[in-house]
Order: structure tokens, then C-alpha cells, then sequence
């Protein structure tokens, strides 16, 4: 019998605090290094909640979600195996603590984001500063 390999599916969450911050995390676990708050997504979940879930989870902040941005699938994007994220833009108030994954997390100004992100978090990050200076989504 042939054995599918299916990609696994993930979220991110781009938390926005006032003052123009980004929250970011320092993973607790390989690959190592800053990330956007997020995570797989449990059997029977959907997506919206595993959003919230894991930006609490990491961050102690209750988050609402604005919109969903976009979805992230090259098969390189993460090194340990195939995923899909779907990245959603979220507000919250308070300063956020690491927890669960994240050894620490922290509000970024969106002129001083680090420059080395974990993953396809450059990218992203990329677009949605993009995004909001000039409205234009990624073109697939």
C-alpha cells in the first residue's frame, strides 16, 4: 500500500501592539532564533482558533484577529518537514511574556525587526510591511 506524505498545517500570528510593535519570539526548540508566534494546528481545530491559542500560549496576550493575510507553502519553509502556515494579522493589548515554545517574547518597533527570522518570517514579514505601506497583497 502506498504511504501519502501530506504537508502538515501550521499557523502564524502577526500580533500588532500600539506604538507600532510587532511581537516576535525566541524559539525555545530547533530551529532556533526569532519567529512569529505560532504553531501546528490540532486535529479538529480550525484555523482561526489555533491562531489565538498559539499566540497565547507564547506570548500570555489575548489576541483578536483582523484578518487573514495569506498562506505560506513552499516546501522549504521550514526545515524539518513540509508545512502549510496560514498567517493571520492580530491586535492585542499588554506586553507579551514567553511561554509553552517561546523562551522570550518580545514587541519589536516595525523599524527595528530583527534580521534574521527562523523560517519563511522574513518573508512574511516583508509582505505585510509591504501590505501596509502601499495595500497590495503578494502576487502568487
Amino acid at each position: 500500500m502506498t504511504e501519502y506524505r501530506n504537508p502538515v498545517p501550521t499557523v502564524d500570528c502577526i500580533i500588532e501592539l500600539p506604538g507600532e510593535r510587532i511581537v516576535l519570539i525566541r524559539r525555545r526548540n530547533p530551529p532556533l532564533g526569532w519567529a512569529l508566534p505560532g504553531g501546528f494546528v490540532d486535529e479538529g481545530e480550525p484555523l482561526h482558533a489555533a491562531a489565538v491559542r498559539e499566540a497565547r500560549e507564547e506570548t500570555g496576550l489575548e489576541v483578536e484577529l483582523v484578518e487573514q493575510f495569506f498562506t505560506y507553502s513552499d516546501p522549504a519553509r521550514d526545515p524539518r518537514r513540509h508545512t502549510i502556515s496560514t498567517v493571520y494579522i492580530a491586535r492585542a493589548e499588554g506586553e507579551p511574556k514567553g511561554a509553552d515554545d517561546a523562551a522570550e517574547a518580545r514587541a519589536f518597533p516595525l523599524a527595528a525587526l530583527p534580521k534574521e527570522l527562523c523560517f519563511d518570517h522574513g518573508t512574511i514579514l516583508a509582505d505585510y510591511l509591504a501590505y501596509r505601506r502601499t495595500g497590495a497583497r503578494r502576487k502568487l
